[in-house]
């Protein structure tokens, strides 16, 4: 299929329902699916042999599971990961090699104003591949987990091209404020840097503006300091200011720093979007907020788990108004990653028993927000006892028991009758449930064991 069967224009904030997005059609646009750690870098231990991303194969299997959505990361030093001892290789890199002199890997130093074009071929061409999928590619400018955990022997700033000793512009900021840890690079202490940062995301942005699949992330998890988040919040503007003199504009999001801090702070800036952390009591996680528009909000396992997932969160989030991504180990990131296990069993792999799980019922409960008039449905959680239910009431509804066993759900002040299907997560098989009668209460038990999804349309609508 072409790029234009799936997208009709860019994304942009839905007026009759902030929660999620639309495009040209004005129909809500529900943003779920896979995410993995190489698809713009390749990524492999220094030493051993190369692994090249089968990046084609990556878009495919969201595509083949209905996903609609990816995070599209980027690595930003030459080598060094603080989840391994063992240098990881990224590759390839945004700038030219044109020294004079060598830079801290032993090759010639980086020149800021030098592009590396094949870089952002490669960019253009893989977001264009995802929209050939149906994918939408949310292109991250910046990684800051690894500059956040940083220890000596494997800090990715000592082979960072804005390091002052790895290029030639003269770069005489210094952004290291927690022993080797850069934390200043992601804030505006550094006005250098700050230019050097702004001229890569104008690039970027003149890559692929025309392309309609296309959204922004500042920064996966700056740390969690106030000056990271007024750096966010100013590049995230700047984004917007670039692309507001260009044909398209496209949603610029902001993520969390990952743990238990306090999302509040998220609203309170100028991003399109926003994927928050747990929350103080793993809210997110397990007991997720109703979204009420102010953002529209992406809830990543990458922020709440890590490297783990429930497929109960998927319909609890989902019924809650909120997007959901998964960070997928479809590409193993590099080394033994010991919290990584699952007793003898790695999570680091992409077969991992879960993960398949997850996979389907993002799909599943994609298909259900095509089959929804996303429109009009709010979250109403006081209309059936598990507290999961999204619904237009008097319309359709979608409610999630994930105790099984016995449910309630009121239909008062609705009338009318109700066709009831009954769905099963755990196989992705659909029970006719009859029909429910309007303006009355009702006992339901699902006709399988486990968590169900329920479904209502009224007769006629």
């Amino acid at each position: 299929m072409k790029h234009t069967d799936y997208f009709h224009g860019p994304l942009r904030r839905n007026p009759a329902n902030p929660r999620y997005f639309t495009d040209d059609t004005g129909r809500a646009i529900y943003l779920t699916g896979s995410h993995t750690w190489a698809v713009m870098q390749d990524m492999w231990l220094e030493g051993e042999t190369p692994i090249i991303t089968d990046y084609a194969g990556f878009v495919t299997m969201l595509a083949d599971y209905g996903h609609n959505f990816m995070r599209f990361w980027q690595w930003q030093q030459v080598k060094n990961a603080p989840w391994n001892d063992v240098p990881t290789v990224f590759t390839p890199q945004p700038y030219l090699r044109t020294g004079p002199g060598l830079a801290n890997d032993g090759l010639p130093k980086f020149d800021l104003t030098k592009w590396n074009e094949d870089y952002f071929q490669r960019l253009r061409e893989r977001i264009e591949m995802a929209g050939a999928k149906g994918i939408y590619a949310s292109i991250m400018f910046f990684e800051a987990w690894g500059i956040r955990w940083a220890e000596p022997h494997n800090n990715p700033w000592t082979f960072h091209p804005m390091n002052p000793a790895n290029n030639v512009n003269g770069i005489t900021d210094n952004p290291v404020v927690d022993n080797v840890r850069a934390w200043d690079f992601h804030s505006l202490n550094c006005p250098q840097l700050l230019h050097h940062q702004k001229a890569y995301i104008r690039k970027i942005i003149e890559t692929v503006n025309d392309l309609d699949n296309v959204l922004y992330e500042v920064c996966n998890e700056v740390p969690n300091r106030q000056e990271a988040f007024d750096w966010m919040d100013h590049i995230a503007n700047f984004a917007h200011e670039v692309e507001a003199a260009m044909p398209k504009q496209h949603p610029v999001g902001i993520t969390a720093e990952g743990g238990d801090q306090d999302n509040a702070i998220l609203f309170e800036n100028c991003a399109d979007w926003i994927s928050p952390s747990n929350g103080t009591m793993f809210e997110y996680r397990y007991n997720p907020p109703p979204g009420d528009g102010r953002k529209v909000i992406v809830s990543d396992t990458d922020h709440l788990w890590g490297h783990g997932s429930e497929t109960q969160w998927v319909w609890k989030s989902f019924t809650r108004g909120l997007n959901v991504l998964f960070m997928d180990a479809w590409q193993r990131i590099t080394g033994e990653l010991s919290y990584y296990q699952d007793g003898s069993v790695t999570r680091n792999q992409r077969y991992y028993y879960a993960w398949d799980d997850m996979r389907r019922n993002l799909g599943y409960a994609r298909a259900f927000a095509q089959k929804m008039d996303l429109n009009a449905c709010v979250p109403h959680g006081d209309l059936c006892t598990s507290g999961f239910c999204l619904a237009d009431p008097g319309r359709e509804y979608l409610c999630f028991f994930p105790a099984g066993g016995s449910e309630g759900l009121t239909l008062r002040g609705q009338p009318g009758e109700y066709q009831a299907e009954w769905f099963d997560p755990a196989t992705g098989k659909t029970h006719q449930g009859g029909v429910l009668k309007g303006d009355a209460r009702h006992a339901l038990s699902a006709p399988f064991d486990g968590a169900s999804v329920l479904y209502l349309r009224r007769v006629g609508a």
